[in-house]
């Protein structure tokens, strides 16, 4: 027994404490299920807490900063080699269906955009085109989260396979006519939801490595629980009237983070002194909320979960039926976290707090990975890449700079990491951010302007008390500096050199 293929399930903006297994206020009984089938990771990370720059980390094994796409409207270079490229060397079949987002949905000349408007809605050229993209020799995407007008792409050629001839009905203006006020319920039947299409195509996608005889990997990526928070009957209600821990921000704790402080206590936060860019920054704003119930986002999140997790099951499912289990890896996690109301912040944005860069991890394996282990190993996004190099036999190249958790899957070790590296960059003459974290632990640095966080993660885990500009921490603040240094340096010197403008 061991591994031949590799099945990755991704969802997009889901908090680490929305399984299940480990929090008995959702269900997710098929993600539970794989945990109890693997090893569930209770410290994994992202590199970067924001779509494009994970993603790109996730299938090229470098940090955002090295491999160019470090924020929102920026693309991850064709130039740069990822995992599908050296797979598909060795005769492996490569496939992503769902949500890519490596490219901007705005078209510059600076970076041209294959996943733009209007060609995100020209399904004749999408009819005809199914790769090769990043190393993916065979693609099925859509853009859209929701009801979201960027609607279009190989989804929506699918909806109309399946007689679902109106689809426009169901998505926001200009491409649709659904009315962006609408909250919480979607109108759009079930069997036309995107996990619905994910699931289906990505069970045509075994049948057919079945048939062939030949090893793959097999992107599924979702796109929920990303906001808007909609989701069609009965999932939208599923949890109303259950017990549900509530977030909130806790009086007091931003007085020593004056960034949070504004967005959370000021209807109209003054930032400008910071340059507009161009680039897309989301969370720079206030946070005081007055248009939304705080209960009933987290309802309609739990139930996209919920509604997910039921299609991830037919995916698992099928690779049962085909006779794959044992012979594939399978792993699930997300691209960031997610903020429903911890620190009085909503969605995501200049922050790194544990609800944005931890995630949610599951490894499974049989014969490889012992079933029903946790561990508490550190564990990064950035080093998914070469682990599935490794896991199948291949060799790791040597500019990635992630590393192969290998060992500790397949428990020949504890743990390989001493610390993880994230950072977030959205405005590159402002807003850059850069975390250090290790077993007890965060060392946060604004390098606009030299100040930053300090948290102790053992006594204060909810990371409500600032020590940064606490004299008798400054000791502790300046060898977690140090060892920062230490720890970019090491990662650098790894590398290729750097792509990225910030």
């Amino acid at each position: 027994m061991g591994c031949k293929n590799i099945l990755l399930i991704t969802s997009d903006q889901q908090h680490y404490n929305t399984i299940g297994i480990n929090n008995p206020e959702i269900e997710t009984p098929n993600l539970d299920r794989l945990a109890r089938q693997g090893m569930l990771f209770s410290r994994a990370y992202c590199p970067n807490p924001t779509c494009t720059p994970t993603r790109a980390s996730l299938i090229t094994g470098l940090y955002p900063s090295q491999h160019g796409a470090w924020t929102l409207g920026t693309k991850l270079p064709e130039c740069i080699p990822t995992i599908g490229d050296y797979l598909n060397k060795e005769g492996y079949e490569t496939a992503l269906i769902g949500k890519a987002h490596f490219q901007p949905i705005n078209s510059t000349e600076k970076y041209p955009s294959l996943e733009s408007e209007p060609l995100l809605q020209d399904l004749d050229f999408w009819k005809d085109f199914h790769g090769p993209f990043y190393g993916f020799n065979h693609i099925e995407l859509a853009r859209n989260h929701t009801n979201e007008f960027l609607v279009g792409q190989h989804y929506a050629l699918w909806m109309e396979e399946k007689g679902c001839k109106n689809w426009r009905d169901y998505f926001t203006a200009p491409t649709g006519t659904m009315d962006p006020a609408q909250k919480y319920h979607w109108d759009l039947p079930e069997e036309y939801h995107y996990d619905a299409w994910i699931a289906e195509r990505s069970c045509a996608m075994l049948d057919q490595y079945k048939k062939d005889g030949k090893p793959f990997f097999l992107w599924s990526s979702f796109f929920d629980p990303h906001p808007d928070y909609l989701a069609p009957s009965p999932w939208d209600t599923m949890y109303q009237g259950r017990k549900l821990t509530l977030p909130s921000v806790v009086p007091g704790e931003h007085e020593n983070s004056p960034r949070q402080h504004q967005l959370t206590q000021q209807e109209h936060p003054d930032f400008s002194s910071y340059k507009e860019s161009g680039y897309l920054m989301h969370g720079m704003h206030s946070h005081v909320r007055t248009d939304r119930n705080p209960r009933r986002d987290m309802e309609v999140y739990y139930g996209m979960i919920s509604l997910m997790d039921k299609y991830i099951g037919k995916i698992l499912d099928h690779l049962d039926a085909l006779g794959l289990t044992e012979d594939t890896l399978v792993v699930f996690t997300t691209d960031h976290g997610n903020l429903f109301g911890q620190h009085g912040l909503y969605a995501k944005g200049p922050f790194l707090y544990e609800d944005l860069l931890r995630v949610p991890l599951i490894a499974r394996c049989p014969g490889m990975i012992a079933p029903g282990t946790t561990t508490d190993s550190l564990q990064s996004l950035v080093d998914i890449a070469p682990t599935f190099l490794d896991c199948l036999g291949l060799p790791i190249p040597y500019h990635m700079t992630g590393i192969s958790e290998k060992p500790v899957w397949d428990g020949s070790v504890d743990t390989l990491r001493s610390c993880i590296l994230a950072e977030h960059h959205h405005e590159p003459t402002t807003i850059q951010e850069r975390a250090y974290v290790d077993s007890r632990y965060k060392l946060v640095v604004y390098q606009e302007d030299g100040t930053g966080e300090l948290y102790d993660l053992e006594e204060d885990p909810q990371e409500l008390n600032n020590l940064w500009a606490q004299p008798q921490y400054a000791d502790l603040k300046n060898d977690l500096l140090l060892k920062y240094i230490r720890a970019d340096l090491s990662r650098e010197s790894k590398s290729m050199p750097r792509i990225a403008n910030a």
